[in-house]
């Protein structure tokens, strides 16, 4: 007996095959420190953006398009960037995403302006999660480049405005890492405190190099001889966890503001001497509001036995993922259209990807290192027992800056 196929059974046949076939794999080159001494937190975030690379498969947040993240290890060099940055291009990719170091942010943003230019129809498109400078999205913005994190003038805008009405500070210390992002601190610091707290004294201003110093105890004798009540810093990674060790050992009673204190490796360097003293900047904190990334942050220490804290990957894969659905392509050049001036709700509440100059906007949150009560402070970090009460939410608008970005963007 000879099955009739019916019509209407071979035309979803066909259009099911047809959608399989369109289907596409979009690979992410995650290009950052997967050895040397910021190792430990770049692998940290490459498993972040994996987990929620995984999250956005199962939801299908890009349709029936898979997003794939591999680890590319740039060593924290530029130049070996810019190398790693050859190499994925050669291998096809068409995204790439980096955060840690805005001298490698800058590095990789020139290359990628100037690879756009000259290969019409294999542009590449920067998500970048965490590199702050502000001149990448001021006089060095980019159509092709898009920042995820607050970049660190918004940072300070936030601190400095928590700051201000405490009439306890009274002497700051600031220090540093001696790059394009720590110069970028330390002149926001003295701006900022300037116009909302003439009064207070900047009684030091350290820049050290890079991933250079293992023992930070001269800088700490002389932030302690300067009188400083307070110090300011956007170290990250082992140079802000030994710093406060260092600062454990000398007894130093300042209080520290600080952008990172949240990196791999800080939370164990600070332990129960951090207690109520240290305090972070940042665009998420779990302890705000537990119910917005409990599931992430419960399967991610269960799955590595490690700490989920960088929320820019859920915005970065989300946004993507949502502008690959909108623009009904993988096409670099469609998407970043697709992102520019779009909303988002991440882990953070409602975020957007500014049209002018591609700068995320979203809330920020000032927190305190403190004791785990089970109320105010659920979830620790590193095991310590301590993690981040929320002191106070910033919204948006804020925190947020003026730009000279004058983008120019693709057939204008």
């Amino acid at each position: 007996m000879i099955k009739t196929i019916r019509p209407l059974t071979l035309a979803v046949s066909f259009a099911l095959m047809s959608v399989a076939a369109q289907a596409e794999t979009v690979k992410i080159a995650f290009i950052d420190p997967l050895s040397g001494p910021f190792a430990p937190v770049g692998q940290n975030q490459l498993k972040s953006f994996q987990t929620i690379a995984d999250l956005a498969n199962q939801g299908k947040w890009a349709g029936e398009h898979k997003i794939e993240v591999v680890g590319f290890d740039n060593k924290g060099s530029p130049q070996e960037s810019l190398t790693q940055l050859k190499a994925v291009i050669d291998q096809g990719y068409r995204y790439i995403t980096q955060g840690n170091g805005s001298g490698v942010g800058l590095a990789l943003l020139d290359a990628i302006n100037k690879h756009n230019e000259r290969n019409p129809g294999k542009e590449v498109v920067f998500l970048n999660y965490a590199a702050i400078d502000p001149d990448m999205t001021n006089s060095k913005c980019s159509f092709w480049h898009f920042r995820f994190d607050a970049n660190s003038d918004m940072k300070m805008e936030a601190l400095t405005t928590y700051m201000a009405p405490n009439k306890d500070i009274k002497n700051v210390y600031i220090i540093g890492q001696n790059y394009a992002f720590g110069q970028a601190v330390s002149r926001a610091a003295k701006d900022y405190l300037k116009r909302k707290r003439p009064d207070i004294k900047i009684v030091g201003d350290d820049l050290h190099p890079i991933a250079q110093v293992k023992d930070f105890s001269p800088y700490v004798a002389k932030i302690k001889a300067s009188g400083a009540d307070t110090v300011i810093t956007g170290n990250w990674g082992a140079d802000l966890a030994l710093l406060i060790r260092a600062a454990k050992d000398a007894d130093l009673k300042a209080n520290f503001y600080t952008y990172y204190a949240v990196t791999t490796g800080v939370p164990t360097a600070m332990g129960a001497a951090g207690a109520d003293r240290v305090k972070i900047v940042g665009n998420w904190m779990i302890n705000a509001d537990p119910a917005s990334g409990k599931d992430i942050v419960e399967g991610y220490k269960k799955k590595y036995n490690d700490d989920f804290y960088t929320a820019q990957t859920h915005s970065s894969i989300g946004m993507l993922a949502q502008a690959i659905k909108q623009a009904k392509s993988t096409d670099p050049v469609k998407v970043a259209f697709a992102m520019e001036g779009a909303k988002f709700q991440s882990l953070n509440g409602g975020v957007m990807m500014n049209k002018v100059d591609h700068q995320l906007q979203q809330p920020l949150y000032i927190g305190t290192w403190t004791k785990v009560d089970g109320k105010a402070v659920k979830y620790d970090q590193e095991n310590t027992g301590y993690g981040w009460k929320m002191d106070k939410k910033i919204d948006a608008y804020y925190a947020t800056q003026p730009t000279s970005c004058q983008m120019k963007r693709p057939g204008a």
